[in-house]
């Protein structure tokens, strides 16, 4: 019976002339340089990209020493290459008027590629309260959807593996429920949550704002604004106890935003500009107070005397 030509696999030239190592060395990860324009944000990304000081010391050395770090991004359907980290040594070559940037291309599935992301930028010390918030929500998700699909090798550890904000938690030191609550934060809408990342609001009361529906927050910023406050932990938490039993209006807030904090019934404020004109130019701050404990403490013992009188 003759054998068909049809079932011979001829090996190609190419394969007859490269090695193994070389072949290896194709799949290999490479650093290519990319040009700015076609490197695109990261769909979603947390993290704020901001020309202050630090980024332009960061633009200073890309200009002198170059990108030391690859960043790392991934192909795009549409064309280009998407960001997955690299976001701020981009705006630092754009500052540094460079043209490309090194890129380790690499092809990652949504939910690796947002953890890389995160990962990438959830260390730095300075991050706001708002970036932490989503940062942990879009890793948790992604951790969450690779659990529910395990590999085929890790079949056998899924009744054993640990709840996904576990592993959060152990990652990043927080514990699980300080994770779960700067989720919640993400519920807040974005005058609220800028008012956070501002100080200009608390990260408790905060958390406990984050319960009212949308529509209220928005009546929480006119009552807010009314009487020029903001809410102490235990107003916010009565707003979300309002809230939950359907009884929270916008006269409920005012009444709520009006009350004197117990901290301020206690405050007194002596600004610079209410003292100055009481002391001579050359008194510096210290001499000021100083020199004011000193009269208090005269101003008491007068009348200590006229009560014993």
């Amino acid at each position: 019976m003759k054998s068909s030509a049809k079932n011979i696999n001829l090996t190609s030239v190419d394969d007859l002339f490269t090695t193994e190592e070389s072949r290896i060395d194709e799949n290999r990860e490479k650093v290519q340089e990319i040009p700015l324009s076609q490197l695109y944000t990261f769909k979603d990304h947390p993290f704020k990209v901001i020309d202050n000081e630090a980024m332009f010391d960061t633009a200073e050395s890309v200009k002198q020493y170059g990108v030391l770090v690859p960043a790392i991004a991934r192909p795009r359907d549409e064309g280009g290459y998407e960001l997955v980290a690299g976001h701020r040594r981009k705006r630092a070559c754009e500052l540094a008027e460079l043209t490309t940037m090194p890129v380790i291309v690499r092809n990652l599935d949504d939910d690796a590629a947002t953890i890389i992301m995160v990962d990438s930028n959830i260390q730095r010390e300075s991050l706001l309260p708002s970036e932490r918030a989503f940062a942990y929500k879009l890793k948790l998700n992604a951790m969450k959807r690779q659990a529910g699909r395990p590999s085929k090798e890790n079949m056998s550890q899924v009744g054993t593996q640990k709840r996904s904000d576990q592993m959060l938690a152990d990652q990043t030191g927080e514990s699980r429920n300080q994770i779960q609550r700067y989720i919640r934060l993400t519920e807040l809408i974005s005058p609220l949550l800028d008012m956070v990342d501002e100080k200009k609001i608390a990260f408790n009361p905060a958390v406990e704002l984050s319960y009212l529906k949308p529509d209220e927050q928005n009546l929480l910023l006119d009552a807010m604004d009314s009487e020029q406050a903001t809410p102490s932990l235990s107003q916010a938490q009565r707003l979300k106890k309002y809230s939950q039993e359907g009884k929270l209006s916008l006269d409920v807030m005012t009444a709520i935003m009006s009350e004197e904090k117990k901290g301020e019934l206690d405050k007194v404020t002596l600004t610079g500009d209410k003292l100055r004109k009481y002391f001579p130019k050359s008194y510096t701050p210290q001499k000021m107070e100083e020199t004011i404990l000193k009269l208090l403490e005269g101003w008491y013992k007068k009348r200590q005397q006229q009560q014993e009188r």
